[in-house]
């Protein structure tokens, strides 16, 4: 039994710790009090599993020559970890009229009651007097004969109730207008419930055990599963929006690739950050990577936006047959514009126009559509004008283009802004 327990619980130690690390990274790049208390958390995490593992709880009790020496810091680090997911829900989730002073009253309560139990359960395990077997997993039932054991036991259980219920109590009425916070504290509560499963298995089999009978002694070992389950619950509030938000700025940096070589890498490389701007960057801090490039992409769109043409536009409309949506309508017009636009500056560096040419074409920047979307919903517009470069109807616009100059003069125009659109 205890070979694949002491799996399970150095599984749960990686991912404490990677978690750790993740959150401790983000924190680096901008610290808030937040940041801190979830690294903290999951650092602490992952040592509390790493000695909770049998395997962890007997090296540790044989470097110090005592057995269940490892009880003591597991039973601290868990209370302290739940304490951690406290803190951070009654920060999240005041009411809109409470005070910010009655907030840090209240965060200031909870911390001294949890500082107070600590100090308490510290005094009696070291005064308490421990023999039998080191199980972890049993270690409730197996010394619950000792009357400072049980002090030691009931103020864990009673402050972890408190705890959780308070945590449940206090996610399930909240309000919260993030949908990230919203989202954490959705599984903050959810995996305190099931945490609560704990104090519900282990304080029958801890009474009948204090009283000689061990036959609830299993639903106390059932009752450690809880608590995986109850930190997996909240390893996933904690981290499942900002990784699902990740996973979008990834999708999103790899899908304005396209849109980002035509206006920048194809027009002037002067316009990137560093030469680094040119690769997808799928991984690492992808958020820099992508507010970076869409900087950039729009800095590319106005270097090319004096050769927009409504020509392109008009071709558009008229090869429109299948009465598209004017949102869809609208973004493979811009992609259209894009690049005849790309095409004819590129065409007039190699012919060196003349600049009363670029007059006439700068009059005709207002066809370009989008110019005026806000900050917020740039990032959604450029991935879906990135996405419609390849489309059919983009392709047949600019056929139609290119032949319509190239009857206006003569074939050469044809050739080249074909040979530009290819």
């Amino acid at each position: 039994m205890c070979d694949p327990t002491t799996g399970v619980y150095l599984l749960m130690t990686v991912i404490f710790l990677v978690i750790a690390g993740w959150k401790t990274l983000a924190f680096l790049r901008g610290p808030t009090a937040t940041l801190a208390l979830m690294a903290t958390a999951f650092f602490v995490g992952g040592i509390v599993y790493a000695m909770a593992s049998p395997a962890g709880y007997r090296l540790l009790g044989e470097q110090f020559g005592q057995p269940r020496i490892a009880t003591l810091p597991i039973y601290i680090g868990i209370l302290a970890c739940y304490a951690d997911t406290h803190i951070l829900t009654l920060l999240w989730t005041p009411a809109q009229d409470t005070p910010r002073s009655q907030v840090r009253r209240t965060v200031a309560l909870w911390i001294t009651a949890y500082g107070l139990a600590i100090t308490a359960m510290c005094v009696v395990f070291l005064h308490a007097n421990l023999d039998g077997p080191a199980d972890p997993l049993r270690f409730n039932t197996q010394q619950a004969d000792d009357r400072n054991v049980l002090v030691f036991l009931a103020i864990l259980l009673v402050v972890l109730a408190c705890g959780t219920l308070n945590t449940w109590q206090r996610s399930r009425r909240a309000e919260i207008a993030n949908p990230q916070v919203r989202h954490a504290l959705r599984w903050f509560g959810g995996s305190m419930l099931v945490t609560f499963g704990y104090v519900l298995c282990s304080a029958p089999a801890i009474i009948l055990a204090a009283f000689g009978h061990q036959e609830l002694q299993i639903l106390g070992v059932v009752g450690s599963y809880f608590g995986i389950l109850g930190c997996l619950g909240t390893c996933y509030g904690m981290t499942g929006a900002a990784f699902t938000a990740w996973l979008r700025e990834r999708r999103d940096s790899v899908a304005l690739q396209p849109l980002w070589q035509l206006v920048v890498g194809d027009v002037d490389t002067g316009l990137m950050y560093s030469p680094t701007s040119a690769k997808p960057h799928i991984w690492g801090a992808v958020r820099v990577v992508l507010t970076r490039r869409i900087i950039e992409i729009l800095d590319g769109i106005r270097t090319v936006q004096p050769w927009a043409s409504a020509e392109v536009v008009a071709a558009v409309h008229e090869l429109n047959q299948s009465a598209l949506p004017e949102r869809e309508l609208e973004v493979i017009i811009t992609a259209a514009v894009l690049r005849d636009a790309a095409a004819q500056y590129q065409a007039s560096l190699e012919a060196t126009r003349p600049a009363a040419e670029q007059g006439l074409a700068a009059r005709a920047a207002g066809v370009l559509p989008g110019l005026g979307t806000a900050a917020q919903d740039e990032r959604a517009r450029l991935v879906r004008v990135a996405r419609a470069l390849p489309h059919p109807l983009v392709e047949a616009a600019l056929q139609l283009t290119a032949t319509t100059r190239s009857a206006a003069t003569g074939g050469s125009a044809f050739e080249e802004s074909a040979s530009g659109h290819r």
